[in-house]
């Protein structure tokens, strides 16, 4: 994979960073930001330029393009807190809807290659293991305004990969992944809800992140699922997090999502088929069960530390 220069949106974000942490390795990357600043030297990771932006101020798309001159856009910037969603709709039409439209058209006009974050939430999870065919329905707020973000970049530039995801892993403070979440809740030996009848196929921030330079480097366009070859409940997720890390797997109580009190809809069979992605990769995609190893691998090297030592103030705003 020859050297490219690629703008990452949403670097402070949990896909974002560690994407961008990923493709530094090998790559020029530029990583917008808006309300919180990184530096990546501090943490002695291969270095990524910051750049801070407004995604939502007037002209700041185009600005950002003739700024960085990416060759590979990977735009993971959204309003991707569900329950703040529902609070503000608009925003999150603005966030997830418009500016990947806008992204969409200025980077088709310019000639680089796109790639879009989307979510598996775009389905009901009536049936589950859902193809790339299949009609979404979705249910919440965050969930429409990212099927129609899909529509508006597939509609604007239909070179553009649209990847579906669910992920985990390490955030820039520690409270972002529903990883962190077991985490968090079992090392200070505090129970925590685990939904049984809610099903999903994350994968390691950090693994997606690499499956979407492939997918860039591979010339792929279109709607792929990019998520785990391996789907499981968060009950059971929550256990076995709780279990590589030796923390007390009593400690996760089985929960139904309907007795939660969570704000939005939630889909309970959110497990999809990776077959389209696997057969044009011609590789399976990442497991959760690597994944997971992976995680604590990087607990025990410090690797949540060295993140937050890359943060260096607020400027309020979205990330």
């Amino acid at each position: 994979m020859r050297k490219r220069r690629i703008l990452i949106t949403g670097a402070s974000g949990l896909l974002g960073l560690n994407t961008a942490i990923e493709a530094a390795a090998g790559h020029q990357v530029f990583g917008q930001v808006n309300g919180r600043l990184l530096d990546g030297k501090q943490a002695n990771f291969a270095s990524f330029e910051i750049i801070q932006a407004d995604l939502l101020a007037p002209g700041a798309v185009q600005r950002l393009l003739d700024q960085t001159r990416p060759d590979w856009v990977i735009h993971c910037a959204a309003l991707a807190i569900i329950d703040a969603c529902e609070k503000d709709p608009q925003q999150a039409r603005q966030l997830n809807t418009e500016v990947p439209r806008q992204l969409a058209r200025a980077v088709a006009r310019g000639g680089a290659r796109l790639l879009h974050v989307s979510t598996d939430a775009v389905f009901d999870g009536v049936s589950g293991n859902y193809s790339e065919g299949d009609p979404p329905n979705p249910l919440s707020i965050y969930a429409h305004t990212k099927l129609e973000g899909e529509l508006a970049v597939a509609d604007e530039n239909p070179d553009a990969i649209i990847a579906r995801v669910n992920l985990f892993g390490w955030s820039l403070f520690g409270r972002r992944s529903l990883a962190e979440f077991f985490f968090n809740n079992l090392a200070a030996g505090k129970t925590c809800m685990g939904f049984t009848d809610v099903f999903f196929c994350p994968l390691l921030a950090n693994d997606l992140g690499l499956l979407f330079l492939e997918m860039l480097d591979a010339g792929l366009s279109g709607l792929y699922h990019a998520v785990s070859s391996e789907c499981i409940s968060k009950y059971e997720f929550g256990r076995r997090l709780a279990h590589i890390f030796g923390l007390r797997a009593e400690l996760v109580i089985p929960t139904s999502v309907y007795d939660s009190g969570l704000l939005a809809a939630r889909s309970p069979n959110l497990t999809l088929s990776t077959q389209k992605l696997a057969s044009a990769l011609n590789k399976p995609n990442p497991n959760l069960s690597t994944g997971l190893e992976k995680l604590f691998t990087q607990y025990q090297q410090g690797y949540p530390q060295k993140l937050s030592r890359m943060h260096l103030s607020d400027r309020g705003g979205q990330i």
